[in-house]
């Protein structure tokens, strides 16, 4: 498919029948508004719902009205649920760039990322600074204030004070993003205090993807961990994890891995800690050597790799939700859809700059350039702000307003269209001159 974009319903068609990909979109229900598909731009907040699903969650449904409780170990299932954790590592190992020992199901985003840092963040009183994001997702706000609440309790009340602990990275002066370079200089200007970096993957406001690898590699240098936060890199961008060496990370599962409102989140630790027993960690029993776990004794023995940071069973019927879209990534990879992802993204970005050509309404704050950033753009809207998005809610396209002025749309790869882009640019040209009436 080209990257010379033209402006024409001919060419978006054209581009959608030589799409490798298109045959996905058929895996997915399209929400109905007024009779007609909407466009839906939202996939980085709830990804929409495979087909498949209602089948995969049905299934554990019959077993359970067949088997009760005998579902967790009767051979005549094909999953029975003691090993449920199990059956998506493959994928997604493959969809982290990760061994399969190094992931596992679990749990939501914000309970794994306190339960990371338990293990991660070991501040001593000469290494005990933070660097994370300024104005990072509330949630991972949250998290940073009340760890360090916690170990103030323990430690030096004043050398927790986020004042002094909590490094908050910032763009500079007039620009919307943050420049790897700064953030590669924070890690070092800071290496003798630091404990830990923890960033997102991808920005969830701008949609910048920040250089995982490189902020790893720099955070190793001065001898600080590397997390981060993947909700809107998993599913999202070609990861390597493992490659990378990145200490550890966690994600949700209902975004670009449509799994689900609210569905089960994961986890990644680091190969290099698959046999550390004695590092320090929030346990439970599901966490426990599978084979002593019946036994019911104290003495807690982790589990091989992120299977040792489990606390309690899984939900099964959610899981199941899980593993439906799973298995439609197990159809394709991370390449293929990435390298689909980046024409479709720079073709609505195209559109839309052919619109401010005619006049200058809006400023594109996520980053140019396809390596820094996903399947989403963010847009500023200088004119008509939230009545302009109130506009195209009432023509059928389903994207997200983030105050004060910003529409974020995130064209995903596995069920978005080159058609869509190009209806949406009309969509969005009719709703301007509605406005200027």
């Amino acid at each position: 498919m080209p990257e010379n974009f033209e402006n024409s319903l001919s060419f978006a068609q054209q581009q959608d029948k030589n799409d490798p990909l298109r045959h996905f979109r058929n895996e997915f229900h399209i929400p109905v508004i007024d009779n007609q598909q909407v466009i839906y731009y939202t996939g980085n907040s709830l990804g929409l719902q495979p087909k498949r699903t209602r089948s995969y969650i049905e299934k554990e449904m019959k077993d359970w009205e067949m088997f009760g409780v005998e579902g967790h170990f009767n051979p005549k299932k094909e999953n029975i649920w003691y090993h449920y954790h199990e059956y998506g590592k493959q994928a997604l190992a493959s969809v982290l760039g990760a061994k399969p020992i190094e992931v596992v199901p679990m749990n939501n985003l914000t309970v794994n990322l306190h339960l990371l840092m338990v293990s991660f963040y070991r501040p001593t009183k000469q290494r005990y600074k933070l660097i994370v994001e300024a104005g990072a997702f509330p949630s991972d706000q949250y998290v940073f204030e009340t760890q360090l609440k916690w170990h103030a309790n323990h430690w030096d009340q004043q050398l927790f004070d986020p004042e002094e602990a909590l490094i908050e990275l910032s763009p500079r002066e007039g620009e919307n993003t943050l420049r790897t370079e700064d953030i590669l200089k924070a890690i070092e200007d800071n290496g003798d205090d630091l404990a830990l970096v923890l960033l997102g993957g991808v920005q969830y406001y701008t949609g910048q993807l920040f250089d995982m690898q490189a902020i790893t590699k720099t955070t190793h240098q001065v001898g600080a961990l590397a997390g981060f936060d993947l909700a809107h890199a998993a599913g999202n961008i070609d990861l390597k994890l493992h490659d990378w060496d990145v200490d550890f990370a966690t994600w949700c599962s209902y975004k670009y891995l449509n799994s689900g409102p609210g569905n089960v989140s994961g986890v990644f630790v680091n190969e290099r800690f698959a046999n550390k027993p004695d590092l320090i960690r929030f346990a439970g029993w599901w966490g426990h050597d599978e084979g002593e776990r019946f036994k019911m004794e104290k003495g807690f023995k982790p589990m091989q790799g992120a299977d040792g940071w489990q606390l309690s069973n899984g939900n099964i019927i959610a899981t199941a939700a899980h593993l439906a879209s799973l298995s439609i990534f197990e159809e394709t990879n991370m390449e293929a859809l990435r390298s689909k992802s980046k024409l479709l993204t720079g073709y609505l970005e195209f559109l839309i700059k052919e619109i401010n050509k005619e006049e200058e309404i809006f400023e594109i704050i996520t980053p140019q350039h396809h390596k820094e950033r996903g399947c989403q753009l963010s847009l500023f809207t200088l004119k008509y702000g939230k009545d302009l998005f109130d506009q195209l809610v009432k023509r059928g396209v389903v994207g997200d307003w983030r105050e004060p002025d910003v529409i974020r749309l995130a064209p995903v790869p596995l069920y978005n269209t080159f058609e869509e882009q190009f209806r949406f640019s009309e969509i969005l040209r009719d709703s301007i001159k509605t406005l200027k009436a």
